[in-house]
């Protein structure tokens, strides 16, 4: 009975089996300004996409970049 408790669990169907699409992403980097950060995550957020990672910009470490990701359509 718990072999099949676990099997339930894990999505496993005797049978069948059921599978979703892969979800397909775009990713985007962008500048981020020290001044007017929220700005421009807010900005990209209002269009669907997601902060992934902010990191040191590889020329100027104070100059940061923000990584970001969305689903395609």
């Amino acid at each position: 009975m718990a072999a099949a408790v676990g099997a339930a669990a894990s999505g496993a169907v005797t049978g069948r089996y059921y599978a979703r699409p892969m979800t397909k992403w775009e990713y985007a980097t962008v500048p981020l300004l020290v001044h007017a950060t929220k700005q421009i995550l807010d900005t990209w957020g209002e269009d669907g996409w997601e902060l992934v990672q902010v990191v040191p910009g590889p020329n100027n470490p104070e100059q940061l970049v923000a990584y970001l990701k969305r689903a395609k359509a």
